[in-house]
Order: structure tokens, then sequence, then C-alpha cells
């Protein structure tokens, strides 16, 4: 799939920021649906990114392999506000990207983009933050990632088959996050990165 069209719609990081806060401002939130609870999570969110950006640590090996990357490549990150695992994992997503300036990222929401939104499912689920690794001399899409970190994955099914309500899985998983720091999504998006960048060369061959 070419997504060239849905780049050039999408905003930067600072600018998804933005609107998130503008929107809060007006007493709503990022989607289709309105309600105190989204508020509540949008603002919480906010907080968890802020804290995230200042918290996580540093992967060098990570940082390394993206920066070998030589082929420029858009990222296209479809996400809300109220979204626990967008909160957790953009900042590091921003943070890995910022190895390499041949790679940019492009933020586009998902109740405004179905249609694009379909196309990349997880399980059948319409599941975010869904990156879309793209590259950006033809807009073919390389590669994907979403919504959580492999081994949160892996933690957050292990919960689950253990019957665990889904409250009680969402605090588990906020602390997985704490605890891992972002370390797991840098060393999973580096190995990504370069297995992207491999397609796009062989490609173009």
């Amino acid at each position: 799939m070419n997504i060239k069209h849905y780049i050039e719609k999408a905003i930067s990081y600072e600018e998804y920021i933005e609107l998130v806060n503008r929107l809060l401002k007006e007493g709503k939130a990022t989607g289709d649906v309105q309600n105190e609870s989204r508020l509540e999570y949008t603002r919480l969110n906010l907080v968890r990114m802020n804290r995230v950006a200042k918290t996580l640590v540093h992967d060098e090996d990570a940082f390394a392999a993206v920066a070998t990357v030589d082929r420029p490549q858009t990222w296209l990150i479809i996400t809300e506000g109220w979204c626990g695992d967008a909160a957790q994992n953009l900042a590091v997503i921003e943070h890995i990207a910022s190895a390499n300036d041949k790679i940019k990222t492009r933020y586009i929401l998902r109740d405004e983009n179905p249609e694009l939104m379909n196309e990349f499912l997880t399980n059948g689920s319409r599941s975010i933050p869904k990156m879309l690794a793209a590259d950006d001399a033809t807009g073919r899409v390389l590669g994907t990632w979403g919504p959580r970190p492999a081994s949160a994955q892996q933690y957050w099914n292990s919960l689950k088959e253990q019957g665990i309500e889904k409250a009680e899985l969402s605090e588990n998983l906020q602390r997985w996050y704490n605890a891992d720091k972002g370390v797991s999504l840098q060393k999973e998006l580096a190995e990504l990165t370069v297995e992207w960048s491999r397609a796009s060369v062989a490609a173009s061959v």
C-alpha cells in the first residue's frame, strides 16, 4: 500500500501534542467518542508522556543500529490522545527516531482515518498506536509495529490467560512500562528499522 497521501496530511509530534492540549482546553478529546472518561485518560496521558520522555533509559546499541540506516523513511503513527499504550510509547518512538535524520515521524488520528486503520488491523482489532514505516521515495509500507512492545504484549497475554480483569490488567501493564523505561521498544525498533532499510534497498534494485 502507498501511504504518501496520509503522510502528507499527517502532523509532527509537536503538532500532535499541541492538538491534544488545544482540544482539552475546549473540553474535548480526540476521536469519535466524547465523554468524561476519555477526557480524564487524555489528561493522564499527557502527564505520562512527559514522564516517559524524562525517565526513559537511553539504549546506545539501539541508537547506533538506527544510525546506520541510509535510505530515508517515514514512520507514520496512527494514534489517539486517550490511548494508554500511545502515552507510554510515543516519546520512546521519538527518541529512537532522533538517532537518524533520515527518519522522520508523522502522526495521524485513527478515528479520522478509518480506511487507513482498517488496512493495518492487529488480530482483527483497530489497536493503537500502530506505526507504519514507509519508504520515502515510493511511499510503500516496509513494515509495521504496534500496538505495544512484543515483551509487553506477552506479559499482557499471560495475565489475561490467568483471568485477570481488564482494569487490573491495565494497571499491571502500566507498571511494566514504568519498570522497562523504554528499553524494550528501543531494541525492538532498532531491529525492525534495519530490516525495513534492507527491504527498501532490495525493492529499489
